[in-house]
């Protein structure tokens, strides 16, 4: 039916484009596609700048050469010692493999880190390296002048950060290979670089901070003359959106997760507005699913999802009020079967008939019953 992640990797490795832009839903592939495509770009046998084996020494130009990258495995990197007998040294560790030695104890990038964190965050939030660098702690001035020391920061302000460390460089890098005269350049370790991929950098942001950092993603993806293509996933269309415009794209791709295991990159033309209908989307997906009986456990996700945005859309307070009869057992079915669960009991590989005649009954509900436009098959 569709393509493997190989083949998406090697139709996005082979593209002429400078910046291409994939949506795809939760649950549909996009970690899994970063690592398909840094393995094509370079095989597990050389380390990767974000390798983690703490005992190399480190140097770019004799590592990954071709590839920087951005997933869930870089905020793994940062871990926080809550410093949980004293109750009072709160500290983000820095896990010490090569991209962080690089980036903070070779580059020496502390000051862009700390001031690209607070243009996402506040300028009175600050972040302070350790000597040896192998953590950060915060602390936030207040109004009388005096400034809380050792804070706990906030999800969304700690993915700020983190991207902030991986922009930073990057950021660094892009102006570096601007120069085109490799005479001139500061240094040659970047000289090889061909892509940047990046997975989804805005997990736990507001929508203030998640335009501010698109806008200043696209405007040096914008800035870039060297050879560097940047590739770029997300789940958040207002991401996509601002990207979109930001960087003056002709069209970017959804990809898409079948049930036999493929995948399919389909093209679209214009930011999300233009060119799909996303909750009309997410009907298709589901529509498609029911139909060649592949209903799959983020199927659970896009159906809760379509419920949010009609909820929010008709006006109600939860979503879970357009649910059908007993409203509570629904919501904890669906619920049951989101694919971001952490409990290892409710891992389930895939639904069992009734749970997916289930899926099929719910759409029906909200189809038949909250002004979904319906067209009769052709007789």
């Amino acid at each position: 039916m569709g393509e493997s992640l190989t083949d998406i990797a090697r139709k996005l490795k082979e593209s002429y484009k400078k910046v291409e832009l994939v949506y795809a839903f939760n649950g549909t592939g996009k970690t899994r596609l970063s690592r398909v495509f840094k393995e094509l770009i370079v095989p597990t046998s050389i380390d990767d700048v974000n390798g983690d084996d703490e005992n190399v020494d480190f140097r770019p130009s004799e590592l990954s050469k071709k590839v920087l990258y951005y997933s869930a495995f870089t905020e793994d990197l940062f871990y926080w010692d809550n410093d949980l007998d004293n109750d009072e040294e709160r500290k983000l560790n820095i896990h010490p493999n090569s991209f962080t030695n690089w980036v903070i104890k070779e580059q020496g990038q502390e000051h862009n880190i700390a001031r690209h964190f607070q243009s996402l965050t506040s300028d009175k939030l600050t972040p302070t390296f350790s000597e040896d660098l192998s953590s950060v702690s915060f602390s936030i001035e207040r109004g009388d002048n005096e400034n809380i020391s050792n804070i706990k920061i906030s999800k969304g302000e700690e993915s700020n950060f983190i991207w902030s460390v991986f922009y930073s460089v990057l950021d660094h890098v892009i102006n570096v290979l601007n120069t085109s005269n490799l005479s001139e350049r500061d240094t040659n370790d970047f000289d090889q670089l061909e892509y940047v991929f990046i997975d989804d950098p805005v997990s736990s942001l507001d929508e203030n901070h998640l335009i501010q950092l698109a806008v200043n993603l696209g405007s040096l993806m914008k800035s870039n003359v060297s050879k560097v293509k940047f590739i770029l996933l997300t789940h958040n269309t207002l991401f996509y959106n601002v990207l979109y415009n930001e960087v003056g794209a002709k069209n970017g791709y959804i990809l898409r997760c079948f049930g036999d295991g493929t995948f399919d990159l389909h093209k679209k033309q214009g930011d999300s507005n233009k060119s799909f209908s996303y909750h009309l989307h997410i009907k298709q997906l589901i529509e498609e699913a029911i139909e060649n009986n592949s209903i799959q456990r983020y199927h659970f996700a896009l159906l809760r999802n379509l419920y949010e945005k009609t909820a929010n859309f008709l006006g109600y307070k939860k979503w879970s009020e357009l649910l059908p009869d007993d409203k509570k057992v629904y919501s904890s079915r669906v619920m049951n079967f989101y694919p971001h669960n952490t409990l290892t009991y409710e891992e389930v590989a895939e639904p069992t008939e009734p749970e997916k005649e289930m899926i099929s009954f719910l759409l029906r509900n909200l189809v038949e019953n909250y002004g979904y436009l319906t067209i009769p098959s052709p007789k």
